[in-house]
């Protein structure tokens, strides 16, 4: 809600006549005394408005002013002046003040300039939000590829969970992609300048899973020279990525959902508790509460980490999107080489759309890297077990579509031409496939 009023003079009487008009009016008031207590707390993006008197001790209204346009030129202020301050009030607001009101003014006069200065305020910080959205929508684009439905809408989830303090648990097959929807939901959140830390529970032996995770003080076991920091102390502030959180051992497994309980651990052989602030994101391929029923997973565990569920499709269920990382992959892999990645053929293309892929997307970019390399032909894959002729064909007219739509920029006309299709059998086939012009006209 944009209410919040910070009012800066150094005069008491003013600050608490100033207080009682906006509180009265439903306004959130903070008081200081001096500008520099007000910039030392001024967070980020404050949503709301500044009124500061011109004159005071140490930095004036001017100079604060200077400061506040510096690290954010929207930012409203409003300043108070004596008579003779008016003509340098004038010049402040040729370099950015809001508004000036001369001393004595009318509490009607204050709200009404006030009001004007929060409308103008939310509108710009709504504006920035948009805009910092679209940012981060585009840069998931570029990070979690694909135009198929469900990666449509798992990057839509991603953005939705990045930015809440709540624990993630991923489902997915293996090499569909799960530590990298960790990453993003890493780095697209508000814990992304701290440390993201990945650890795969089934490859720690049970022996060192302990000191792995909590760390150690010295002579706490045989060879346990000098004090080490366990990975999720490592990761304070930051994000514990824990694949294969199946494979944890039990009596780890209790240790853990204390330190998601209590936010605290405690170092093996120490005595004293470390206070941790962590998120913890977990991938598991089987189902955690079908194994706590199977006494191989503690279930309070299994609800503590799947406060929010992900689940990766595998490749074979989004079939259009093979096309695109594979191109992806082999460009990459051509680039690093210097080289051109070679063409794919039609009926290359239609034998990868055709292929089950069990290793989902790490299966595709070995293949991808292997064409790049003149080492391999994609068209060495079969099609899946149980998939019809008309489903393979469905699939590969869908990805003929969304690439003439794609190279043309969702040009109708010219797709009309490019794939000699009469407009309604186009129309036809967009709507049967969830196409829209929309979506490549780069708008």
């Amino acid at each position: 809600m944009f209410n919040s009023v910070i009012v800066i003079d150094d005069e008491a009487s003013i600050r608490t006549a100033v207080e009682q008009w906006l509180s009265l009016s439903g306004f959130n008031v903070q008081l200081f005394a001096r500008a520099e207590d007000c910039l030392s707390q001024l967070p980020k993006h404050f949503p709301g408005v500044i009124i500061s008197d011109v004159r005071m001790p140490g930095m004036g209204g001017l100079q604060l002013l200077e400061r506040l346009q510096a690290d954010d030129p929207d930012l409203p202020v409003i300043l108070l002046t004596g008579h003779g301050d008016v003509p340098m009030a004038v010049e402040a607001m040729r370099n950015g003040a809001y508004d000036f009101l001369e001393k004595p003014f009318t509490p009607q006069h204050l709200m009404g300039s006030l009001r004007r200065a929060l409308e103008k305020r939310q509108l710009v910080l709504e504006n920035r939000r948009l805009h910092e959205q679209a940012d981060l929508k585009s840069r998931l684009e570029g990070t979690l590829l694909g135009m198929s439905q469900g990666l449509q809408l798992l990057r839509r989830q991603v953005l939705d969970l990045a930015s809440l303090p709540v624990n993630v648990l991923i489902r997915g097959e293996t090499g569909s992609g799960k530590e990298r929807v960790a990453r993003c939901l890493h780095d697209f959140g508000p814990r992304a300048a701290k440390p993201f830390v990945a650890l795969n529970c089934a490859a720690i032996p049970e022996a060192l899973f302990e000191a792995e995770l909590f760390g150690h003080e010295s002579g706490a076991f045989t060879g346990a020279q000098g004090k080490r920091v366990g990975k999720l102390e490592y990761a304070n502030g930051g994000t514990v990525f824990l694949d294969e959180i199946e494979s944890m051992p039990l009596a780890q497994q209790a240790k853990l959902l204390r330190v998601i309980q209590e936010q605290k651990l405690e170092r093996l052989g120490a005595n004293q508790s470390i206070n941790v602030d962590l998120r913890i994101i977990a991938a598991t391929k089987p189902d955690l509460l079908e194994e706590a029923r199977a006494g191989r997973f503690r279930e309070d565990l299994a609800y503590r980490l799947n406060v929010a569920e992900l689940r990766l499709a595998p490749l074979r269920e989004r079939r259009e999107d093979i096309p695109l990382l594979f191109d992806h992959f082999a460009r990459a892999a051509a680039d690093r080489l210097g080289r051109a990645a070679p063409p794919l053929s039609g009926a290359q293309l239609a034998q990868l759309l055709a292929h089950d892929w069990p290793g989902n997307v790490r299966e595709l970019a070995n293949a991808a890297e292997r064409h790049a390399l003149g080492l391999g032909s994609p068209g060495t894959a079969v099609a899946p077990a149980g998939q019809s002729l008309s489903e393979q064909m469905e699939a590969f007219e869908a990805q003929c579509l969304r690439a003439a739509l794609r190279q043309h920029g969702g040009a109708i006309s010219t797709v009309m031409e490019a794939l000699q299709l009469p407009r309604r059998t186009l129309n036809e086939k967009m709507q049967r496939h969830g196409l829209s012009r929309d979506d490549f006209t780069g708008r």
